[in-house]
C-alpha cells in the first residue's frame, strides 16, 4: 500500500483525497485524469470508500464534491466513474449524485 501511495504522490494526474472525523479516516476517494486518442479527457475515479459506520451522513457526497473541485481545477470538464454490475447501492448513491449511467461494458484482463 505505501508503494502505491508514493507513487500516486509523485503524480500530478493522481490524487488522493481523505475524510476525517476527529482525526480518524472514514472515507477516501482515488482520482486520475485519462487521456486517449478518440475523447476528450476524463478525470476516473478509482475508488470510493466510506466506513460503514460512516455511511449516510455525506460524507460520499462531500468526497464526491471535493473530486469535482479536483476535476475542475485541471480543466476536465467530465468525471466518470465504474462500478460493478452487482454494486447497486452504489449505482443508486451516484445516480442521486447527478451521474447518469452512460455505457455497460464488460471488462477484460489478462494477468501477464
Amino acid at each position: 500500500m505505501l508503494a502505491r501511495m508514493t507513487q500516486i504522490a509523485g503524480d500530478a494526474h493522481r490524487a488522493v483525497l481523505v475524510a476525517c472525523l476527529d482525526d480518524v479516516v472514514v472515507g477516501w476517494i482515488d482520482l486520475s485524469v485519462e487521456y486517449h486518442l478518440q475523447s476528450e479527457p476524463a478525470a476516473l475515479i478509482g475508488g470510493l470508500i466510506v466506513a460503514e459506520s460512516a455511511r449516510n451522513h455525506g460524507i460520499g457526497r462531500q468526497l464526491c464534491k471535493a473530486a469535482e473541485d479536483w476535476t475542475r481545477a485541471r480543466g476536465v470538464r467530465r468525471l466518470r466513474v465504474r462500478s460493478n454490475a452487482i454494486r447497486e447501492r452504489a449505482h443508486a448513491f451516484y445516480l442521486r449524485d447527478g451521474y447518469a449511467r452512460v455505457k455497460t461494458s464488460t471488462v477484460f484482463e489478462k494477468a501477464l
